[in-house]
Parts: C-alpha cells; structure tokens; sequence
C-alpha cells in the first residue's frame, strides 16, 4: 500500500500523542518484570547501578535504564550502557571498569518480544572470552543494537541476519571479533540498516560486496575491520553521511586505485581514509574537492600519489583536515600550497610529517582556525609572528618542532587560547609576562626547552588553568615563590602541576595546601628541601605525587598519612628519615605504587600486619624492614615489581614467601643477609622473569629456572660445586633467559657444554669462580652474546675457538686464567665488534697479529702479564675509536637484548676492572669515555712505534717492563 503525504502526517501524530499521553502512567507487565530480574541475576553490577531492580519496586517501568511504551506498557528500550574513559588513566579505567556490568547475556531477554533498544555498550567484561549470543537473533522488534566495547570475540552469528527491522547495528571496539576473517556477507540482506559500525575489530580481507546493497545507509565505520582494494561499489551506497574506511600502519593497509567511487556521494561530510594506500589515486584531491558537503577529512598515515598543486581548488565547506604522518611518493618536505586556500578550515592537523624549513607564512590565510597540530616536524627556525595572529586559535600544538629563538610577547594576542603545547623544542629566554593574557588557557607545557629565568607573576592571572608542565627548564627559582603565584587564583582548580629538572630550590610552604583539586604534582629532580609542611594533608584529590630526589628531610608520612585517594607515591632519593608504623599507612587505602627507596626510614609494624592497600609496584632500598622477611608481602597478591636490596633481611627465604611472590615480574633481594641452600625451600623452578640475589649468603647448588626467567643475578653469593645441573636440565619450551651473572661465587668444574639450550645470551659473567678446563664449544651457538666476563678463573688450554662465531661480542674479559698458545688471527677478523679485549694475566705467548688493527671499535686492550714477543704492530695506528679525542659520547657501554618484559630492562651495563695509573679498579658508569693499551709486563721487542703518536683519542698507554 503507498500512502500519500497526508496519511503520513496523521500517522505520526497518532504515535507522537500516544507516546505523550499525560493522564496515563506506564506500569510494569508482570511477565517482563520477571523477566528481567531473570536478566540481573545473571549480570554482575559492582557499582549497584540496578538497585531499583527488585521486588519491592514492583513498577518495572521506573527502574534504572528501562523504557516502556506510555500506552501498552510493554517494555521497549533497554540503556544499559558504561561510557568507557576518554583518555589513557589507570585511575579513570578503574573507575570505569567498576562502574561496568560484567557476567553474561541471559538468554531470558528473547522474552521481551517488543524490545526495539538494546544498549549493552562499554561493559567491556560482559562478553570477555565469549561470542555474541546467537539467541539475540530471535529478537525480531530489534531496530538499534549496540553491543560495542563489550569484549566479544568470534564470529558474528548469522542469526542476527534475521533482524530485518534493525536500523542501527554497531559491533565497535570489540578488539578480538573477526578473528582475522573477512567480514560477514549475511550483513548485507540487513537492507533497513542506517548505521553499521565494525570499527576497531579483527575483521581482516576484502569488504564482502553485499554490503553494497545497504542503500539507505547513512553511517558506516569499518576502519580496522578491513583491508586489500576498496572496491568501487562503495559508491552506491550514496546516502552516506559518514564512511570510516581507516586502516592500520601495523597490517596490509586498504589500497584504493582511484577515489573516484566517492563523486556520487554527495551527501557526505566525514570522510576517514587514514593508513589507505592512495599512491595510485592520482586525482585523489580533484575529487575529494567535487563534494559539496564534505566537511571533515582525515587522511593521516595515508600513502599519496606525486604531488601536484592544483591550479583550481574549491571545497566549499571543508572544516577538518587531518593529514598527519602522510607521505606522498616521492617524498616531500614542504606543507602544500593548497592547503592555504582552504579558507574555511577550523582544525588543522600536520604533524609529524618530516616538514623543514621555516613555518610556511600562507597559513595566515587560515583566520577561522581553532586548532592546529605542527608537531613532530622540524621547522628549524623560531614561531613566526604570522601564528599570533591567529586570534581564534583555541588548541596550538608546536611541541617537538626544533623551534628555536625566543616567544614573543605578541603570544598575548592569542586571547581564545585553551591548549598550548611548545614543549620539546630548543625555545630560549625568559617566559613572556604577556602569557598572562591567555585568560582562557585550560592547559599549558612548556616543558622540555631552554626557558629560564622564574616564571612570570602574571601566570597567575590564568585562573582558568588546570594543567601546567614546566619540566625540563633552567627556572632557578625557589619553589614557594612558584607557589605563591598559583595559589591565589590557579590553586582551586589546578589537577596537574609538573615542575621536573627544573632547579627548584627552597622549601615547600603552606601554600601547597591550597592546591585542594589537584590530582598529580611532580617535583622530582630538583633542590628541594626541608620536611614536608602538614598542609599536605589537605590534598584530598591528590593520586599522583613524585618528590623524588630532592633534599627532603623528616618523616614523610607525617604530612602524606592522610591521602587515601593516593595511588603513586615517588619519594626515593632524599634525606627523609624516621620510623614509619601502621598508622602511617592505615589511611592510605589506594596506594598501587610507592617507591621510597634511599632514604633512612625503618618501618615498625606487628608480625600480622596486613596493609590496607594492594600494591602492584614496591621499591624501598635502603629502608630498614629487618631481621625477619616481611611477611605483610604475602598479602599483596597484585605485585609485579619488588625491591627490597639493602633492607636488613636475615633468614632464608620461607616457602610461603616463594610461593607468594611467584606472580611477580621483578624481584630484588641483593645486598642482604640471606643464607641458606634455595632449593630447600624453593618447591619449584624459579620462575620470576627479572631475579636479583645477589650480595647475599647463599649457598649449596644453583636452583633450577623455568623458561620464563628473563635476567638473573646470582653473584657475589657462596653457590658451589658444578653448573652442570643448572645448565644441562631438560627445559620443555624455550628458555628466554638473556643476562646471567653468577660472578664470585665457589662454582667449579669444567664449564658444562649446554649452551646451545640458552640461545638468547646476551650477557653472561662468570668472573672469581674456580672454572676449570676451555671454554666449550657450544658457547659458539651464543649468536647474541655482547657480553663474556670469564676473569679470574683456572681455565687452561688454547684461546677459545668457540668464540669465533661469536661476531656480536662488544666486550670479551678473559682475563687472570692460565690460557696459553697465541693469540689466533680470527680475533681481528671475526670480532669486529668488539669495545673491551682484556687477556691480560694469561701465559698466551708468540706475536701480536696485525689483525687486531681491524678491530675499528676498540676502545681498551689489555694484554699485559703474558709471554708476547716481537714488535709491537705499527698498524695500531688504525684503531680509529682511539684516533680523535672524546669519539664517544656515551659513558656507558652497554649489551643490549631484543625482548623483555614491562619491568626487565633490556639492557645491561658493561663493567671492566682495568689497572690504570698503578691501580685495579672496576669501570663501569664512564667506561665508555675510557680508551687504554696495556702491553706492560711482557717480552715484547723493539722500539715503540710512532703510529701510536696518532692515537690522539688515547687516554691512557702502558708499556713498562717490556724489552
């Protein structure tokens, strides 16, 4: 039947008058009450958002995120949704994640035979490790589904192609949907669909051409849910208003061979590309600019064709222009001309495209520009005047540019100001007072440039800011002063203060209590000092607070017991000192994260202590929590990094304290007084992946590891007998481990021949042990090995052929053994990579080979003590890292690996015991500016060659008592 215009008018009048019926209310259908306290009992609601559900509120009607029709009364709508976090915080995702709603879809809801809304949105644990439930299928009232962000995974059961009503359908965010295959074909007989949105999904391949037949959509998002050719026939689908075809830099981005599929759409207005492959679409811009109401582009990390101005532009009601990390073929390193002309732009976005020179002076033209992104380039020249006339400027972006020179005063044009970011650049001089301008201002950073001088008293006319970042600058100020300028009018609203390296001195003062909605204050890396006033006691919204190394004195948890909103206290490295007891940390009830390590503080609390707070992340070296262990740890089951070195613990380590911290990444008990064989108390491989034991007691046979230890430092301990059974244990997967030290121990016996068990060695030290024998031959399937400290040993025998394949090697020490034979020629020629060769103490007798002159990044060579003869090579003179003065830069040397995990560093500094000046000393923080030949003390003949004289990078030379 078609029905004419006036059939329509009187239908919607009907509908819009039943459903505002004011002498009517809804009351609730017992069937569909029951129905969905069914639904409850099958939901988790941690936040108790579904109070109202029960029996004793009998009228469904009025319950929490319930809809029903004002006539019939039958359930229609169901808003259940969580709005997840707007940006990356650890506090705002736990807020979120215990307001969501979590346990499973009940099947019951099919009960509800006239529901048409149904918004599960955000509730990211309600289908984690589960599929969409395929009875929603049998919902045929269905006409919005939202199911977005709700942590599904699979495929999208074909029963929801039954939902012939449905207008709007969005499976969003739901990261692990797809599995890798292409998107569903039965999507496209859902002919009543208006808004499909698979976005950011693991859908993968082709988009399936049935979706073409969706004509009357007018919003469809399948960024990160496809990739390969966009098909031509998405043009269509012209009454599109929306269409996200985004892809990833990480996979196989969508290729377009042309965009000329988007001239029939002259509907739209937002258009997302970004990661597309647009290398082909060579009248891409001819194109985009036909469309009338365009109106939002977003193009970043988009390949483009050769760039060509275009004699002629017209887009006519382009506002958003994003074209960040674009790169055109070939590559340009210039802003397009045509982008000046856009006259009504408002948001542009160019950053991080590899852009010199100075800042184009064309974007004056830009005058309704509200915000703009130019960072990440490097522009090389300071910020032009043309940008502070851009007075309706709200968000400026200019952080990481290279700009250099001074900011102007005529920064205090820019009156409308709400975000201003120059940090990360080479900016000098003194903060202009005319920033006092900027009423407006929400957020400021400066940080990271070489400002100086103190900070303006008219920064604290800005009484609209919330976030300031002055890190990273050459303030010399005293820190009170900084705060009496914030306090009178910034304090009540300021949530983040970050005044990091930047000189601060003084003592904090009272002031700092008015600052009562701030949420993150960092001060680490200044000249603070003097004890904490009590005012900061006052910070109730306080989460984050970082007064690492300063000069801070007194007891800390005077001033800070009264935090409980806090989540991250930093005070390592200051003077603070006292006793700490459990009423100083009873009201510390969110603490994640305290590191106070380096100071003098003793923590006195009863053996059955247990802390209000879960912790993810302890560190306090140094702090005195002996004799016993502390048994409170056991408690904390969420723990994931552990420092304890230097705490005075004696003892063995108890069972239960294994077995409670076998959930942690890092664990450091070094330079304590543990004794003991760990084995008779450890059940199990060890299994944490960063361990350090060392400078302790311990003793008996090294303990076994799993294949998930990733560094392990055993030195300095009294461990015994042979490593064979430490080494040589079947491993059922592969091990991962990459730096051992198992330095000064009493290990003996031949080094076992199972190292090809342990092929990710970066770094091994087996220095002050009784190792007899060579090296074995399997050390030579060690192809990451940078590091090999075998010093001081008894090992005999030829120079180690192993090492030959050992061409990654930075440092090789194989010193005080009884070695003997020459040293081979394959040392110049295979270890090229090589810093540190330290053979010294060895019987290694016949000539120096001119090979080691190959040898271009050594640094220090140490054959002194052994039984080399001949000439001492005059082609020493080609070492080049020891040819010019200060070629290094870096003090530390480092062996460096290629995996880790979030709290093992993957990297280790290399250290050497070097005899310089008459005197053995261990280098490690500056061995990297260290250049040094020792040949003393052998039987070398001749004169010195003049070569040497070229070394003038040479710092320091030894060749006494040779012939």
């Amino acid at each position: 039947m078609i029905m004419n215009s006036s059939s329509i008018y009187i239908l919607v009048f009907v509908q819009l008058w039943l459903f505002s019926f004011p002498c009517r209310e809804s009351v609730c259908i017992p069937s569909e009450r029951e129905t969905l306290l069914k639904f409850k009992n099958n939901l988790n609601d941690p936040s108790n958002r579904l109070w109202s559900w029960n029996h004793n509120h009998t009228n469904c009607c009025h319950w929490y995120g319930v809809l029903c029709h004002n006539v019939t009364s039958h359930l229609l709508q169901l808003h259940l949704n969580t709005s997840p976090p707007a940006f990356d915080d650890w506090e705002a995702f736990e807020a979120y994640r215990r307001w969501s709603f979590g346990g499973e879809i009940s099947p019951c809801l099919a009960d509800l035979k006239h529901l048409n809304y149904l918004d599960l949105s955000g509730n990211y644990l309600l289908g984690e490790g589960t599929s969409i439930p395929s009875f929603l299928g049998t919902m045929t009232s269905l006409t919005h589904l939202n199911l977005s962000h709700t942590g599904f995974n699979g495929k999208i059961p074909p029963q929801i192609g039954n939902l012939s009503k449905l207008r709007y359908l969005d499976l969003s965010g739901n990261y692990l949907l797809g599995g890798g295959m292409s998107i569903p074909s039965f999507l496209g007989t859902m002919t009543s669909l208006t808004h499909l949105d698979l976005s950011y999904t693991r859908f993968m391949g082709k988009i399936p051409s049935q979706i073409w037949n969706l004509s009357n959509l007018v919003y469809l998002d399948l960024a990160y849910a496809a990739n390969q050719t966009i098909p031509s026939q998405i043009g269509n689908l012209s009454n599109l208003v929306y269409l996200g075809l985004g892809g990833d830099y990480v996979v196989e981005p969508l290729f377009a061979e042309n965009v000329e599929w988007l001239s029939s759409m002259w509907k739209l207005e937002y258009l997302h590309l970004s990661y597309a492959n647009l290398s082909k679409a060579f009248h891409w811009l001819h194109t985009l600019q036909s469309l009338p109401s365009l109106t939002h582009l977003y193009l970043y990390g988009c390949t483009l064709p050769h760039y060509n101005e275009p004699s002629l532009l017209n887009f006519s009601s382009l506002q958003t222009l994003h074209l960040s990390d674009t790169s055109y073929s070939p590559a340009i390193s210039f802003v397009p001309k045509w982008i000046f002309k856009l006259k009504k732009l408002v948001s542009l976005q160019l950053s991080y495209n590899e852009i010199n020179g100075p800042i184009p002076g064309g974007i004056r033209n830009l005058t309704l520009l509200q915000n703009l992104d130019l960072s990440g380039n490097s522009f090389s020249t300071s910020i032009p005047d043309c940008l502070y006339g851009l007075h309706r400027l709200k968000s400026l972006d200019l952080s990481s540019c290279d700009l250099h020179g001074t900011i102007s005063d005529a920064l205090g044009n820019l009156t409308s100001l709400v975000e201003l970011d120059l940090s990360g650049n080479q900016l000098e001089g003194n903060i202009p007072t005319s920033l006092g301008n900027l009423t407006s201002l929400v957020e400021l950073d400066l940080s990271y440039s070489q400002l100086e001088g103190n900070i303006p008293t008219s920064l604290g006319n800005l009484c609209n800011l919330r976030v300031i970042d002055l890190s990273y600058l050459k303030l010399n100020q005293q820190v009170n002063e900084l705060l009496e300028i914030l306090a009178p009018c910034i304090s009540h609203g300021l949530t983040r203060l970050a005044v990091q390296s930047s000189r601060l001195s003084g003592n904090l003062t009272d002031h700092i209590g008015a600052f009562k909605n701030i949420e993150q204050l960092r001060f680490y890396n200044n000249s603070i000092g003097g004890a904490l006033p009590r005012s900061f006691g006052k910070l109730s919204s306080l989460r984050y607070l970082d007064l690492s190394i300063n000069k801070f004195s007194g007891n800390p948890f005077e001033s800070l017991r009264s935090l409980s909103k806090l989540l991250s206290l930093h005070i390592d490295g200051n003077l603070f000192h006292g006793v700490v007891k459990e009423d100083d940390l009873a009201n510390l009830t969110s603490l994640t994260e305290f590191v106070a390590s380096g100071n003098n503080l003793t923590l006195k609390v009863g053996p059955n202590w247990i802390p209000n707070f879960q912790l993810t992340y302890l560190e306090v070296t140094s702090w005195q929590l002996g004799p016993s262990f502390p048994l409170w740890i056991q408690s904390k089951n969420q723990l994931q990094y552990v420092g304890l070195s230097n705490t005075g613990i004696f003892g063995s380590i108890p069972t239960q304290m294994w077995e409670a911290l076998s959930q942690v990444s890092y664990l450091n008990l070094s330079r304590n007084h543990i004794h003991g064989e760990i084995g008779t108390t450890l059940k199990n491989p060890i299994s944490i992946p960063t361990i350090d034991l060392s400078s302790n007691h311990l003793c008996g046979k090294l303990p076994y590891l799993s294949s998930d230890v990733i560094q392990l430092d055993l030195s300095s301990n009294s461990f015994s007998e042979s490593m064979n059974d430490f080494l040589c244990n079947d491993q059922e997967q592969p091990t991962h481990l990459e730096f051992l030290n198992l330095a000064s121990n009493n290990l003996s016996g031949e080094i076992p021949d199972c190292w090809m068990n342990w092929t990710l060695l970066v770094d091994v030290n087996l220095q002050s042990n009784h190792f007899v024998g060579n090296l074995p031959q399997s050390m030579g399937s060690l192809a990451e090995l940078q590091s090999l400290q075998i010093r001081n040993n008894t090992l005999s025998g030829i120079f180690p052929t192993s090492l030959k394949k050992n061409n990654q090697l930075i440092s090789l020490d194989l010193g005080e053994n009884n070695l003997s034979g020459t040293i081979p020629t394959w040392v110049g020629e295979n270890l090229l990579n090589v810093k540190i060769l330290r053979l010294r103490s060895n019987s290694f007798a016949g000539h120096i080979p001119n090979e080691i002159c190959q040898m271009s990044h050594l640094q220090v060579l140490d054959l002194a003590q052994n039984n080399l003869s001949g000439n001492i090579p005059s082609c020493f003179s080609n070492l080049s890292a020891m040819t010019l003065k200060n070629q290094s830069t870096d003090p530390r040397i480092y062996s460096e690996a290629q995996y880790g995990t979030s709290y093992s560093s993957m990297e280790s500094i290399v250290s050497v015991l070097l005899w310089l000046k008459g005197r053995g000393d261990e280098y490690r923080n500056i061995l990297g500016l260290v250049t040094s030949i020792d040949l003393s003390s052998n039987k070398l003949l001749g004169e010195i060659p003049r070569e040497i004289t070229y070394l003038n990078g040479l710092n320091f030379l030894n060749m006494s008592t040779t012939n």
